[in-house]
Order: C-alpha cells, then sequence, then structure tokens
C-alpha cells in the first residue's frame, strides 16, 4: 500500500466543531477572524460544501482554501481558532462548558492540546516539512517521522534509532525512484555514497557554477559526515535497534534534537535534489 505525507492534519471533526461557533456570530467576524491571520476565501463556486446556514458556509470558504496538510499553514490556522473560541466564549460563564470540552477533546486527538484560557499548543509538529506526493512510495519515509515524531521528547534512544532509520529510508527511495538497484546488504555508508553520485552530490562528478563550487562541495562533505555520524551514533549503542546489558547513560532530549536535525537536513538536501527540475543529475541523465 502506497502511503504518501500528505496527511491532513486536522480532522474533520474538529474542524466542524471550530465551525460549529461560527453559527453565533456575524458574517463580518466569521471573515475577520480568518483574515487577521492571512487568510482569504476560495471563490464562491468552488466550495464544495452545502449548508443553509451562511455563517458555517462563510468559514467554510476560508477553511477550504488551507492546506491542512501544511504545518505552516496550520499554526495559523490554529490561532484562528483560538480567536473563534474567545469571539464565542462567555466570560462570565464559570468552568469549562461541554462545547469547549468537546473541542478539547477532538485537538487532543489531532495531536494538540487546548488550555484553560482557550490556548492550543502543538507539543509534537512534524518533523519534515515536505510534500512527498510526487514520490511513487512514501510510507518507508513517512514511518520513520512518526516514529520520531512519537519519541523526539519522550525515548531519546528510540528518536535516534528512528532517525538513522530515516536516513536509510530517504537513501532506498531516492535510488528506487532513479531506478537504481538496491543492495540489500549495502551498509549505510555506502548507500549514502551511492545517492550521492547518482545525484551528482559528489565532488567528483559537480558541475560548473554553485554545485561545483568549493563552498558548495565543503558543505555537501559535511552533509555527507553527518549522515553517517547518525549512524555511527546509534551503533555505538546509543539509538534503538541493538538489545544491550545496560541502557546508555547521560542520553538526553538535547542529543536526539542534534540527531534528528542533522538527520532531516541530509533527508532535505536528497529530496529537494531528486524533485528539482535544475538539479544537475537530470542533465546527466540519459
Amino acid at each position: 500500500m502506497t502511503v504518501t505525507a500528505r496527511r491532513e492534519l486536522v480532522s474533520p471533526a474538529t474542524l466542524r466543531a471550530i465551525r460549529s461557533l461560527a453559527t453565533d456570530l456575524t458574517l463580518r467576524i466569521v471573515a475577520e477572524l480568518w483574515e487577521n491571520h492571512g487568510f482569504a476565501p476560495i471563490p464562491p463556486e468552488e466550495l464544495k460544501y452545502q449548508d443553509s446556514g451562511q455563517r458555517r458556509t462563510e468559514f467554510m470558504l476560508y477553511a477550504q482554501g488551507v492546506d491542512w496538510a501544511d504545518p505552516n499553514q496550520v499554526r495559523r490556522a490554529l490561532q484562528v481558532f483560538e480567536d473563534f473560541i474567545r469571539e464565542y466564549r462567555d466570560p462570565n460563564q464559570p468552568g469549562t462548558p461541554k462545547w469547549l470540552d468537546d473541542i478539547r477533546v477532538r485537538l487532543e486527538r489531532d495531536g494538540f492540546a487546548l488550555d484553560t484560557e482557550g490556548r492550543i499548543s502543538w507539543p509534537n509538529p512534524p518533523v519534515l516539512v515536505r510534500d512527498l506526493s510526487a514520490l511513487s512510495d512514501a510510507s518507508g519515509i513517512t514511518i520513520e517521522l512518526e516514529r520520531i515524531r512519537r519519541d523526539l521528547t519522550t525515548d531519546p534512544q528510540g528518536a535516534i534509532g528512528a532517525a538513522k532509520q530515516l536516513i536509510e529510508a530517504t537513501a532506498k527511495t531516492a535510488l528506487r525512484e532513479l531506478n537504481i538497484a538496491i543492495d540489500k546488504n549495502a551498509a549505510l555508508p555506502s548507500l549514502i555514497s551511492t545517492v550521492h553520485k547518482e545525484l551528482k552530490l559528489d565532488a567528483a562528478s559537480a558541475p560548473e557554477g554553485p554545485d561545483g563550487s568549493k563552498a558548495v562541495k565543503k558543505i555537501l562533505s559535511g552533509a555527507v559526515n553527518i549522515a553517517v555520524g547518525v549512524a555511527e551514533l546509534r551503533n555505538q549503542g546509543f539509538g534503538s535497534g541493538h538489545g544491550m546489558a545496560s541502557a546508555p547513560s547521560g542520553l538526553g532530549v538535547r542529543h536526539a534534537r542534534l540527531t534528528v536535525n542533522a538527520a532531516v537536513t541530509w533527508c532535505e538536501l536528497i529530496l529537494d535534489t531528486l524533485s528539482d527540475p535544475a538539479a544537475p543529475w537530470r542533465k546527466a541523465a540519459p
């Protein structure tokens, strides 16, 4: 089964719960709450939503213009949600009203948190902000991204292991997209080297221009060292994947963040180069 990374980050149930708040607001306020955060409505003829309520319809004119798989747009939309809650909530009503508790539950199911003041936070946002829908199968990458998101702040060893696996999954995915045979027994450094060579990211095949400059070559050499370093850290017992007699001591969240950020930097380089229509490897392809 093919799985892409274009998973909507806000569920229809959460959107319905926020949309219901628009019922008791004016059309002007509904529009202002969206536009205050830079959103614009789609043309009415493009709206894929039918409702007798004008205010809910107005809400959806803006909501359907949001890319709910884009973390940056979702962050702004969460601010809109906060404003709807503040606008609708009666400050004189004690306790937590049922409608607000319902919204809290729906947000939690989506991975968000709603506090008593109506503020929405995102404890574990997506790790890699990239559209992977163009890949024939991104499931190997997305599985590791989910592991990292789950373990980053609670299980540093697990996050480091997943970071190494993310690099391996990205390398194998890129080679498959390039129709390059993958050696199942190849060690990760060999896979990394092969990917750089095939994408013309190695020093020997870099063309003239910025890709062939000394500065970029230094950066690319550093990227290789970063990816290999992640694998070595995991293999030294600081990442999951090997049974150990004793758990590593001194390992903290900061080590996991360092490793994950390093892995993501390398993966973004590979995915960006793979999708770039002007990348050097395309000019060399038959």
